[in-house]
Formats: C-alpha cells, sequence, structure tokens
C-alpha cells in the first residue's frame, strides 16, 4: 500500500474519509426506536477510532466482520470531545492487498536487542539453580519464537507487537536496580519478572486481532507460569524444593489483590516488590499507549475506565533559560488565546453534534 495513506492518527473533525482501515470490532446494535446501527472500531499502526454506521447495517455486517481489511467511505464527526467516524460506505478488500506493516503498531525497540539483554542479566544472577532455570527457559526455541512477537494484553498495557518482551525486560531491569534499593534478594525478583507474564504466550492469541485462546480462557497465565516451573525446574538435578517454593508464590501472587485474580497475596519482600514493579510498569505502559493513541482533541485524553482517569497528554512545559519579559508576556498573549480558541471550537461542536442528532431523528414518527 502507498506509504500516502491517511492514518487514523491523521483523521481531522469533518473531513471525509475513503481508506482502507482493519476492523478491530463490530457489533450490531439497536437503538431506542428499533433501528439497527453499526457500532465498528477501525484501527492501524497510529491507532484506533469508533465508528457509526446508522444506514445500511445489516447489509454491512454480513459483508465484513472483525479481523477483516476494509474501505471505509465517511466522514469524521467530533462526539463528545472525541472523533467518530460515521460511516456512508464500507468495501471489504483482500488481506494481499495491503501491507501489513500499515495496520501493525511494534515496540520501538528490537526484539533480538531485548531478548539478548534479558538473556546477559540472567547470566548474571549469583543462584546456581535459578539462574540454571531460567537460563533453559529462555533458550527453548519455541519460548524465544513467541516472546519476541507477543502482546502483553489485548488492549490496557503494551498491547503491540513484541510489547510483552518490552514489558518483561523493563520489568527485569527494574528488579535489578530496586532489589539492590530495598536489600531484597536480586535472584527471585529477576526470576518473578522474566517469569510472571511469560505464559501470556499461551493465554493470547497472535495475529492483527489478538483473543484469548481456549487455554487462557480455562486457565491463564498465572497457574500455567506455575506449570512451566514445574516442567523446567525437574530438568536440574537436585532443584531446592524451598526455591521452587518461594518462586511459585511470587508467580501466584503478582497481582497483588485477591480482587484483581491473584489466588495469593505478595507475603515475602520480593513477591511484594515484583508485584509493585510490575503494577508501575504496565500502568506506564498504559499512559504511554493513551498519549500515542487517544482521539479526543486538546490536551487532554477521554476517560480511562481502567485507570478512573483522564489523561494530560501533551508534553509538560520546560525552560531551560529565565524568560525576558518580553518572552512571558507573548507566552501569556498565546495561552489566552489558546483559551478563546478552544471556547470557539466547544461551541462548534456542540452545534455539530446536535446536527447530527437531528439528522439521525425520524421526523416522520416524531
Amino acid at each position: 500500500m502507498a506509504n500516502s495513506r491517511i492514518s487514523v492518527k491523521e483523521l481531522k473533525v469533518k473531513s471525509s474519509v475513503s481508506e482502507v482501515y482493519l476492523i478491530k470490532y463490530c457489533s450490531l446494535m439497536s437503538s431506542r426506536d428499533g433501528k439497527k446501527y453499526l457500532n465498528i472500531i477501525f484501527s492501524d499502526s497510529s491507532g484506533q477510532i469508533e465508528g457509526r454506521a446508522w444506514n445500511r447495517a445489516e447489509e454491512i455486517v454480513s459483508q465484513c466482520s472483525k479481523g477483516d481489511f476494509a474501505k471505509v467511505e465517511g466522514k469524521i464527526n467530533a462526539y463528545q470531545g472525541r472523533k467518530q467516524l460515521i460511516v456512508s460506505n464500507i468495501t471489504k478488500v483482500n488481506k494481499g492487498e495491503v501491507d501489513l506493516k500499515d495496520f501493525v503498531y511494534s515496540s520501538s525497540f528490537d526484539p533480538d536487542e531485548m531478548y539478548e539483554k534479558l538473556e546477559e542479566i540472567v547470566s548474571e544472577l549469583d543462584d546456581f539453580y535459578i539462574r540454571s532455570l531460567l537460563q533453559n527457559i529462555l533458550a527453548d526455541q519455541e519460548v524465544k519464537r513467541r516472546l519476541k512477537i507477543w502482546q502483553a494484553g489485548k488492549t490496557i498495557h503494551h498491547a503491540y507487537q513484541s510489547g510483552l518482551l518490552e514489558h518483561i525486560l523493563s520489568c527485569t531491569q527494574l528488579a535489578v536496580s530496586l532489589s539492590s534499593h530495598y536489600n531484597c534478594n536480586k535472584n527471585f525478583v529477576v526470576a518473578g519478572a522474566i517469569m510472571h507474564d511469560l505464559c501470556k504466550i499461551y493465554e493470547l492469541s497472535s495475529g492483527l486481532t489478538v483473543d484469548y485462546t481456549e487455554e487462557g480462557k480455562l486457565v491463564g497465565h498465572l497457574v500455567k507460569g506455575v506449570e512451566i516451573l514445574d516442567r523446567y525446574s525437574y530438568r536440574i538435578k537436585n532443584f531446592p524444593h524451598n526455591t521452587k517454593l518461594h518462586l511459585k508464590h511470587i508467580l501466584l501472587s503478582h497481582h497483588g489483590h485477591y480482587e484483581f485474580g491473584s489466588p495469593k497475596i505478595p507475603q515475602t519482600k520480593e513477591a511484594y516488590l515484583l508485584h509493585l514493579i510490575d503494577l508501575m510498569d504496565s500502568k506506564m505502559g498504559t499512559i504511554d499507549e493513551i498519549m500515542r493513541s487517544d482521539q479526543n482533541t486538546g490536551h487532554w485524553s477521554g476517560f480511562v475506565k481502567h485507570m478512573d482517569r483522564i489523561i494530560f497528554k501533551s508534553e509538560l512545559p520546560h525552560y531551560e533559560n529565565e524568560l525576558t519579559d518580553e518572552q512571558a508576556q507573548e507566552r501569556r498573549s498565546i495561552s489566552q488565546g489558546a483559551k478563546k480558541n478552544k471556547s470557539k471550537k466547544q461551541d462548534e461542536d456542540l452545534k455539530q453534534n446536535l446536527g447530527s442528532l437531528f439528522e439521525n431523528i425520524d421526523l416522520k414518527k416524531s
């Protein structure tokens, strides 16, 4: 596909759309008056945008479904402060006609280099059994293949190609530095960092539209992690029972709270530190993803339900040198002008949303 395509991130309010996107979600819905409409999410490597098809919804859903590429025609509206694609027509496109790189967002770090860094950290551990366990796991060719590709989640954190490896490496690097700072056993915290989410390579599927596998739905990565620990530790002669016991505790408690699906809560310093490291890295990864892909206009994201807040998306101010009086006055003027423009734009968005609402009302039924 040509590089001149219009990405999701580049779509502007009031602009017309005629472009190919990936359908990530598609559901036939009913309005209050019983009329069918289509709730649909389009995506590419730059992010995703919610769409609505108010007309011909049943016809469209019979032709296209989740995971399909589609040529989308329509217009971008502003709805409740975010962009929304109002669809007039959708035509399915064959996978062979698109460049997959346009639709797959990947980690900004090279997966081969990340894997090498992970192996280097493991090689420097001073516990023979934990080092041997981790080396055996990372030497498994199927583990290596999957870990270099897999996402860390469906949608929430590090949900992009090689995101799981990026998350694991980040947690492992934090484990090395924070274990020393808090006087914890580095070997156990590093092992927890590498193994805590490793079995998401079995819990989640790969591909353009990631979902939970049968094993993920029925077993999950926490229990699967304990299975992997047993499998590889049995191959090491005289692997200490108490070492395995504490590693199992770290894996089973890393979600931190019973209500978050953790069968155990952390009861050692090492387990609690690993939980905090995982929590911190996942939340910071989530914020990065929101700042990259949020479709709301302005400095603020839409409400993020799983974080219970909105996120400021722009860079914070930074001044290397003291401002002159003229520079300070200029910045005050720019700020005041921005506030006026924001107020004007809010009025325009309100009028546009009201106009869209009236367009979709069947006056004959009123």
